[in-house]
């Protein structure tokens, strides 16, 4: 009986993992998560590995009325890189933070004063936790995807949501419904990323 039900869960597991794929936030349209939804994709973060129980990780939803604050903030930024942006590029840029119904920076917490966790284990139980809210949304039937850019390191972002210096910003996530589907890439092979010491 045991064993029929780590059959299972195994299968379940592989399933979840390599239906996963990235979904450009342009593909991500309402509805998204519901409130139950959304806390149990969050909760899912606290399963990540987590060396000393510091949680070094935090994700900040970007509320319908900050998205207008982080488009003028990416439209600004780009105008910064590049003062010849024609205004479509622009608009473009401001309408990154308004795609998918759901949005989040996840950042990484890593003051090391606090406690003797290396910096490098604590990105990976951040990268732990991102891929968990991953795993997650596709559970609930929602697709998700990862994104960054040069705006998203600068210290403007950092002020725009109040980082204290020891908080790393990692990337935001977008969440919600796949409006077109696309074939999964091909994953690669074990072969080419592991050996034998």
């Amino acid at each position: 009986m045991a064993s029929n039900v780590l059959d299972s869960m195994g299968g379940f597991a592989s399933a979840l993992i390599y239906s996963r794929q990235h979904v450009s936030p342009k593909r991500l349209i309402a509805p998204g998560p519901n409130p139950l939804q959304k806390a149990e994709i969050l909760n899912a973060a606290g399963a990540a590995p987590d060396h000393g129980k510091i949680t070094p990780w935090h994700f900040y939803e970007v509320s319908l009325e900050s998205r207008h604050l982080l488009g003028n903030f990416f439209a600004d930024a780009l105008i910064e890189r590049d003062p010849a942006a024609t205004p479509s590029q622009i608009e473009e840029a401001k309408q990154k933070a308004f795609r998918g119904p759901l949005l989040l920076l996840a950042t990484a917490k890593l003051n090391s004063d606090l406690d003797t966790i290396p910096e490098q284990e604590k990105i990976i139980s951040a990268g732990c936790a991102i891929q968990n809210i991953l795993l997650m949304s596709n559970a609930l039937g929602f697709g998700s995807g990862l994104s960054s850019g040069k705006a998203l390191y600068s210290e403007k972002m950092r002020r725009l949501f109040s980082l204290p210096d020891s908080e790393e910003p990692l990337c935001f996530i977008t969440i919600g419904t796949i409006s077109t589907h696309k074939p999964n890439k091909q994953r690669p092979d074990s072969s080419s990323y592991s050996s034998i010491f």
